[in-house]
């Protein structure tokens, strides 16, 4: 049942009853409704600061897991940022030392990208973007840096091949194909001034004479391709070949040629047989050695086989003031 209100009246010594117009029963009903909304919102915001929903719990465990990856993350970019500094370490040194070339440069290989801060977008993030600009900067210095290394390693891998082709060429062993001539270099006329056998004056020797019985092979001393291939005045049979790189050796008084012009051959590859023509006194091989249109002496020239004693031994008597055989 409907509660009725009364008011006692003065003037009529009555309790009279009350009557509510509509609109005091409006202003009431609003009222009342504001005042459930405005404790429903006190209450809603006090359980939000205080009590977390379902829903912000997952995020809030989402983000832990994000702050753990990310650091995660933070390790292994420092990790990739050492092991490739000490690559570069390594480029360097086979740079400076083994190809004789300037590495990458210090402030190239540490330096960023002047201009615009292409991180700008980044930062105007309010709580997250200092981090975001400085993890972005560090991964596109770590790719940058990883680029550069790739082509200095081609440049590397370039340099090592051809510095493998020119080892190949370059001469370094005997030309005479003897097991006993590494020991026995006693009778061996080398590089300097000789008494020519047949004019008996001093002469200049450009070569060094192995002796060895007619028909033992010769071998190229590196690889390259022969320029010469035929029977000259003095050096009789003989062959030339051009090694690259400024090299070029000689081998006279053949006996046989093995080889023609235009073939390219390999270190140890045998091109003719010791002989004695020409104007020479006796069986042998007369081997020289041009670098750059010079002729050098071939007994730096002569290494394979040899122990530090033999090789010595042979340096001594190359060195020998004897009569040449040429």
């Amino acid at each position: 049942m409907r509660k009725e209100k009364f008011v006692y009246n003065t003037h009529t010594l009555r309790y009279e009853k009350v009557v509510e117009s509509w609109q005091q029963k409006l202003l009431r009903l609003l009222g009342f409704i504001c005042a459930a909304v405005l404790s429903a919102f006190i209450i809603t915001m006090i359980s939000h600061r205080y009590f977390a929903s379902p829903r912000e719990k997952a995020l809030l465990r989402e983000i832990d897991q994000m702050k753990i990856s990310y650091n995660r993350l933070l390790g292994d970019m420092d990790q990739m940022s050492k092991v490739l500094d000490n690559i570069q370490q390594r480029d360097a040194y086979a740079h400076r030392m083994i190809f004789g070339m300037d590495p990458i440069d210090k402030d190239v290989w540490e330096g960023g990208i002047g201009g615009h801060d292409k991180y700008e977008q980044y930062r105007q993030l309010k709580n997250a973007g200092d981090v975001l600009a400085n993890t972005h900067q560090r991964l596109d210095l770590l790719k940058r840096q990883m680029a550069m290394q790739s082509k200095s390693l081609d440049t590397v891998i370039n340099l090592a091949k051809e510095k493998e082709k020119m080892l190949a060429s370059m001469p370094s062993i005997k030309p005479v194909r003897s097991d006993k001539l590494s020991r026995n270099v006693q009778v061996l006329s080398g590089f300097g001034y000789r008494v020519h056998p047949i004019f008996k004056v001093p002469k200049m020797h450009y070569g060094i004479d192995f002796t060895a019985p007619i028909g033992t092979p010769i071998q190229a001393t590196g690889a390259g391709k022969v320029i010469k291939a035929e029977r000259g005045s003095g050096y009789g049979y003989h062959v030339i070949i051009d090694h690259g790189y400024g090299y070029q050796t000689l081998y006279g008084h053949m006996s046989r040629i093995d080889v023609k012009v235009g073939e390219k051959v390999v270190r140890g590859q045998q091109i003719g047989l010791v002989g004695n023509t020409g104007t020479s006194t006796a069986p042998h091989c007369h081997y020289e050695v041009h670098y750059r249109g010079d002729k050098v002496n071939p007994i730096h020239y002569c290494m394979d086989g040899l122990t530090p004693k033999e090789y010595q031994e042979l340096v001594e008597a190359a060195e020998a003031a004897n009569q040449s055989l040429d």
